[in-house]
């Protein structure tokens, strides 16, 4: 106990005391060793802090609580399972559930509800939580209820936490009231979280938690900044060879000091075409030096509508104010703002400034972090495809990637780190499995780097496919490398164009269907990235054959193991 304590502040010391009181006082069974083991810390903490004795904690007011979750990465549902880990410590009868299994009738039952939720896509629920999400927008009768709202979100976007803040609304229309403050949070978001569920604690364990007014937390209508970094492009190469129907990008970046993990994902906000820009600018009269004020900044307006305003692909909302301002019947579409201004025209330049303050911010594009910060300190890899698709019989490219591909070396960039806390490698001795074909590979390859560098003596096993062998292997040499050194244990690859018949990685994982259980069984973290659809959805019905078929088990025990593989954070997915 000696060596715990050793070094420990006043306010650490304090809180083991009370932990350990807390512990002693429901452990009734055990009550007199378990009361002599608190009162024994508690006594060595007064003597090293000089502090009062600590309470035991006080029992709670409330008994019984709601907490669900709405998620498509798996971080509102971590949240929400420690959320009610710790009101179980506090003697509170927590009961979880995913919204997308939550019974709807039971709501106008609750006395105390609190929900974790992320925003998707364009200010969306997840599609978990779309059942619950158009439920609240029906007409509800919730006077009973007292509910917190924790929205996770990205500040980069201009949607941020759309879906938790039109929760939060809805439950109050429909009579519901907060018991604390509806509470936004970042990409970062622990401490914001953590801090907001202390205070829904606190409500809870006061006696006058029924009538006692909402918390408001200290950042609801806040954005933090994110840390942005500027990096220099020493590489561009396309990894694809001559004739292939892709074009892959590996971009490699001198950045120092730049704090990431392997999983974590580069944020880009991309800059608007020049030429896209100058034809706006023809058809608005204005002169692109005209100062804005715009947001919080002042600056020409040839800037704002290059690296600041997204002019692509316009949503309904911003049509529809667009339609406001030119006084025109538009029909609900998404237009590029050039074409809006083609068929709908501003009558003059003041219209058109009125048009600029609708503008929503560029959206940020995400791109796996294909580096280790281990392997290539200082540096940071991107593996990027080029995105190209038809409009009306026009070939367009994808904005972002669009800008990536044409960077020379010597090309400043700025950037900010996206972490993603879950998809993370495991202990150096856990084996794993990966599943990336194309793109998906990024992650993995600054999974296998890290791993080689510092020497992790866990198996890894890489399922990679794409069009063809000749043309579309991603970082054949690397990996081939690996696969001689011992660093790669197991690679099976999927060439789909090579043959007649179609072939991908989950008919891969299917011919080692035996095997691959067998690493399940012995503790294999199983990881996909890569496209959502139908990639990933192909990749876990596979996944989810193998099982019941290898491990012998019905439909409900299937289910009940892939569970347990994603609860104790063994199955994890990074798609898009």
């Amino acid at each position: 106990m000696q060596e715990l304590i050793t070094g420990a502040s006043k306010e650490e010391l304090v809180w083991i005391s009370g932990y350990l009181a807390g512990i002693a006082a429901q452990q009734s069974a055990q009550a007199s060793n378990a009361v002599f083991s608190a009162a024994a810390v508690s006594a060595t903490a007064q003597a090293a802090a000089g502090s009062a004795p600590a309470k035991t904690p006080a029992a709670s007011a409330v008994s019984k609580i709601t907490i669900t979750y709405g998620t498509e990465t798996g971080h509102s549902k971590k949240l929400a399972a420690d959320f009610a880990a710790k009101a179980k410590q506090r003697g509170i009868n927590a009961k979880l559930a995913g919204l997308e299994q939550y019974r709807l009738n039971d709501l106008s039952k609750e006395e105390y509800f609190f929900t974790v939720i992320s925003t998707q896509g364009d200010g969306e629920p997840p599609a978990s939580a779309k059942k619950f999400y158009d439920y609240i927008h029906t007409d509800l009768k919730l006077e009973r209820l007292k509910y917190g709202v924790l929205a996770l979100g990205d500040t980069s976007y201009p949607l941020f936490c759309k879906a938790g803040e039109d929760v939060d609304q809805q439950l109050q229309k429909a009579g519901g009231q907060r018991l604390v403050s509806l509470q936004k949070c970042d990409t970062d978001y622990e401490q914001e979280a953590g801090a907001w569920f202390e205070s829904v604690l606190q409500q809870l364990t006061s006696s006058a938690a029924a009538a006692a007014p909402a918390v408001k937390t200290t950042t609801e209508t806040t954005k933090p900044h994110k840390k942005i970094y500027t990096g220099t492009v020493i590489s561009n190469i396309v990894l694809n060879d001559r004739g292939s129907n892709k074009q892959t990008h590996h971009l490699e970046i001198a950045a120092e000091d730049v704090d990431y993990q392997p999983g974590d994902s580069l944020g880009i906000v991309p800059e608007n075409p020049a030429a896209l820009v100058e034809a706006i600018l023809g058809i608005s009269g204005i002169d692109a030096e005209h100062l804005l004020s715009h947001k919080s900044e002042e600056a020409p307006v040839g800037h704002l509508l290059q690296k600041r305003l997204n002019l692509s692909y316009l949503p309904e909302r911003v049509v529809k104010k667009y339609a406001a301002i030119v006084q025109q019947d538009i029909p609900a579409t998404r237009i590029d703002l050039l074409h809006l201004l083609k068929i709908y025209p501003v009558k003059d330049k003041t219209q058109f400034l009125d048009v600029l303050s609708i503008l929503e911010p560029i959206a940020p594009r995400l791109y796996s972090i294909s580096s280790s910060p281990e392997a290539h300190s200082g540096e940071i890899h991107l593996t990027v495809a080029k995105d190209s698709f038809s409009v009306n019989g026009e070939i367009k490219y994808g904005l972002c990637s669009d800008n990536l591909s044409q960077l020379k070396p010597g090309h400043n960039i700025q950037f900010y780190i996206h972490r993603n806390t879950l998809f993370r490698l495991p202990e150096d001795d856990k084996d794993i499995i990966m599943v990336g074909p194309g793109t998906g590979i990024a992650p993995f390859r600054s999974f296998l780097a890290q791993r080689d560098s510092i020497g992790a003596s866990g198996r890894n096993w890489l399922f990679f496919g794409d069009q063809h062998f000749t043309t579309d292997f991603l970082y054949q040499t690397e990996l081939q490398g690996w696969r001689q050194t011992g660093v790669l244990t197991r690679m099976n690859t999927a060439f789909s164009r090579d043959q007649a018949e179609k072939i991908y990685v989950q008919h891969r994982m299917k011919n080692q269907a035996g095997e691959l259980f067998q690493w399940l069984e012995a503790g294999a973290h199983f990881y996909i990235c890569g496209a959502k659809d139908p990639m990933s959805t192909d990749v876990e019905n596979t996944l989810r054959e193998i099982i019941r078929e290898e491990g012998k088990k019905t439909e409900a025990q299937t289910e009940e193991y892939l569970d347990r593989l994603r609860e104790t954070g063994r199955y994890v997915k990074d798609v898009y």
